[in-house]
């Protein structure tokens, strides 16, 4: 199971201030940071989340921002440092906002972006900068004029540009959308996924033709008015354009149960004359999930020669009583339900009840 949006880590349990690492919201464009250099590795919901089946999953930073630094992949596997968690080979994501978040944050400063007009200039400004610093440093390559001076913000954007690094877009309305795929065509880069899309339905075709997954939420919306037009039934009509379709968490408790997630898409099909066999949901949380991340050639599938991370449920995956049984990462047995000697055990949960681990 593979959750391509979490904030396990950079906002982890508790959840205090002094945890909350995930928002660098000091300036509408931060690409230039790492969501990788706030994870706190001893987060107990990487446990809960091993507890859930989940064996591979993207860390991003928040929306408040434009721009808000760059996504890190993870094995869901302990470590002394989110350096022994990188997924290996993963490419980085870049993670973009549109819509409400950003024109609040900094149009409640009185500076720009304020109204989303002011999100496209902000966006369609970053990348001329960008292409302007690939161009001076490809000339000085050649030994045309020195080259400027290194830039962490520009670097992550010609990363985007060059085709290393996948955009991951927080976005909700279909327009809105649509708008994003216009200024990728302007700069030539390709959106990898749209996060949240909670109007994705609208514009199914749309992404199915520019091969854009959709990672959306089961149920979750109205909570402002940007989600206000969602349908329980989003994710099976974008599965039934074919577009690619994925279920996310956004959530400490939801990425514990991603398989019962699928579950509710499945049955709010039905009640509109859906039809959706398990074969096919499953690919929300694990194929489709693998190519969103840009991971697709090494998980997502059982097949020989891919990497062997594989969920053992105890029955139907999209039952509400199932449980994960076994975890394997590596072909490594990371979490064996009810033994304690196997299941990994954070700093800050031993002496816990918490201690061993579970689906809350």
């Amino acid at each position: 199971v593979i959750d391509v949006h979490s904030h396990l880590g950079v906002y982890p349990s508790p959840g205090v201030t002094a945890h909350s690492d995930g928002n660098e919201a000091t300036a509408p464009n931060t690409a230039e940071v790492w969501a990788e250099h706030s994870v706190w590795p001893q987060d107990p919901g990487f446990v809960t989340a091993l507890a859930g089946g989940v064996t591979s999953l993207q860390l991003l930073p928040g929306s408040a921002n434009l721009f808000g630094g760059r996504g890190v992949t993870l094995k869901n596997v302990p470590g002394q440092s989110v350096m022994d968690m990188k997924f290996p080979g993963a490419p980085y994501g870049l993670k973009m906002a549109c819509g409400e978040n950003p024109k609040r944050v900094y149009g409640s400063r009185g500076v720009s972006p304020s109204t989303r007009m002011g999100n496209v200039a902000g966006y369609r400004a970053a990348w001329i900068a960008a292409a302007d610093y690939r161009d001076k440093m490809a000339a000085a390559e050649k030994g045309q004029g020195e080259a400027p001076l290194r830039d962490l913000k520009l670097e992550t954007l010609v990363g985007v540009l060059d085709g290393e690094i996948l955009i991951h877009n927080h976005c909700y309305r279909a327009d809105e959308m649509a708008v994003m795929f216009e200024i990728a065509n302007e700069f030539d880069y390709k959106i990898s996924a749209f996060h949240h899309g909670v109007e994705a339905y609208k514009i199914a075709d749309l992404l199915r033709e520019n091969g854009t997954c959709a990672a959306v939420w089961a149920d979750w919306w109205g909570f402002k008015m940007e989600a206000f037009d969602g349908i329980r039934e989003n994710a099976a009509i974008l599965d039934r354009a074919d577009a690619c379709t994925v279920i996310h968490s956004d959530d400490a408790l939801g990425i514990q149960r991603l398989h019962q997630e699928s579950a509710k898409v499945m049955g709010a099909a039905a009640q509109v004359g859906i039809d959706i066999p398990p074969e096919r949901a499953i690919r929300w949380i694990t194929s489709n999930a693998a190519k969103a991340l840009g991971i697709s050639d090494v998980v997502g599938t059982l097949e020989a020669g891919k990497m062997a991370d594989i969920t053992i449920w105890d029955g139907n995956p999209f039952s509400v009583y199932t449980k994960a049984q076994k975890v394997y990462i590596d072909g490594a047995l990371a979490y064996e339900r009810g033994n304690a000697a196997v299941n990994p055990v954070t700093d800050f949960s031993l002496g816990t009840s918490a201690q061993h681990g579970g689906a809350q």
